[in-house]
């Protein structure tokens, strides 16, 4: 027989904990479970480079990052707004700081002190890791433990078991396959915030690793400055991946290797240099581009113009040519997840009521800088307090 169960939360990332938090300040009674040997593994490898929470800005600015999906997580960005993650994250003890780009980290830029003071507030939390879900069996909710099939019968459910990004912390999105087989629709995982794949010439070796800095970049109609890094596999980086969407849908990427000069002083620069001058100095010398920046030039452009209105265009919007997006695991997030249409307003799923989802199941996406959590926090509580409303 299942065993009974007040409220059921599956999956111990962000969205999860975020969700069993507001279940048990409901009066529920809660049990986590986790496949992973221990909870928030994806949270704790991105506290390695700092753990980005959030982006000082208002909801306002925040809502503009998530494109398409921006309606449907406005209601729940409102209600977890940037400063409210802030303030909650110095509610465990954790006091935090702004860098000069407006995102927010830990004052200890790492995830694991924030965590433990996370579980420690969660008194009453029943966790149970090893326990991989494997759907349903009419009210019976099924897992494979190791010490055998579990079958558990709850009251209410959260889901929140992440993408299909980094499966080996986790997320391997296979319930996708489950939850179509019970008639909620799921729009097909692609990758997000990942590398662009460039076949380089073997002259670029000397620069893998190298970032190119103060760029701008365009694919489509979408628009990003920052750094990308020059790896052997192609480019990557928080200036990249804004414009994953694009580059997905197969569009071309322009850089603009000097953002902050017009492309007719560029121009004039280049005409003034000495006729005989090679073309790497004339680069070097009159617009000023990094080793890496010219390398990157003559790699996509060659060969360059001799004529000075012609290389400043190329300056200005160069094309790299590529061959598509990293695969999806090696992705940083991933687009796609159950559709928008399979929910209602409270997250709950049309199609198994009492059945609530959230974090990186659902089918939304937004750059690095903080948003990732931003949504996932948001999209757990957002649950977790409709879910624990369920009768």
């Amino acid at each position: 027989m299942p065993e009974p169960c007040d409220a059921l939360v599956i999956g111990g990332g962000p969205a999860g904990l975020m969700a069993a938090d507001a279940l048990l300040s409901a009066g529920r009674r809660v049990i986590l479970t986790e496949q992973r040997p221990s909870l928030a593994r994806k949270l704790l490898m991105a506290g390695k480079s700092g753990l980005n929470l959030t982006k000082a800005e208002d909801a306002e600015t925040c809502l503009a990052h998530y494109g398409a999906a921006a309606p449907q997580l406005e209601p729940m960005i409102r209600a977890l707004p940037p400063e409210a993650i802030v303030a909650w994250a110095e509610g465990l003890g954790q006091a935090v700081f702004t860098g000069s780009t407006g995102r927010v980290f830990p004052a200890a830029m790492k995830a694991s002190p924030l965590l433990r003071a996370w579980l420690a507030r969660l008194s009453g939390l029943e966790v149970r890791t090893r326990w991989a879900w494997r759907g349903w069996d009419g009210d019976a909710t099924l897992f494979d433990t190791p010490e055998g099939e579990v079958r558990l019968r709850p009251a209410v459910t959260v889901l929140a078991m992440g993408g299909a990004s980094w499966a080996r912390l986790g997320s391997d999105g296979l319930w996708a396959g489950t939850l179509r087989a019970a008639g909620v629709p799921v729009t097909a995982f692609a990758p997000a915030n990942a590398g662009l794949r460039v076949d380089w010439s073997e002259h670029m070796a000397q620069h893998f690793g190298t970032p190119l800095k103060n760029i701008a970049l365009c694919a489509g109609h979408l628009h990003s400055r920052g750094e990308a890094v020059i790896s052997g596999r192609g480019l990557e980086g928080g200036g990249l991946y804004p414009l994953s969407p694009a580059l997905r849908e197969g569009a071309a990427l322009r850089v603009d290797l000097a953002p902050d000069t017009d492309a007719g002083t560029l121009a004039r620069r280049l005409a003034a240099r000495p006729a005989k001058e090679s073309a790497a100095n004339r680069l070097r010398k009159a617009a000023r581009l990094s080793p890496a920046a010219r390398a990157l030039m003559m790699d996509c452009a060659r060969p360059l113009p001799r004529e000075a209105e012609a290389i400043a265009r190329l300056i200005k919007a160069l094309p790299v040519p590529h061959q598509g997006l990293a695969p999806l695991d090696e992705a940083i997030s991933t687009a796609g997840g159950v559709a928008w249409e399979g929910l209602s307003p409270s997250l709950e799923l049309r199609a198994r009521p009492g059945v609530f989802a959230a974090g990186e199941m659902l089918d939304w996406e937004a750059p690095t800088g903080g948003y990732l959590l931003t949504a996932c926090l948001a999209t757990g509580l957002w649950a977790g307090r409709h879910a624990g409303e369920f009768q």
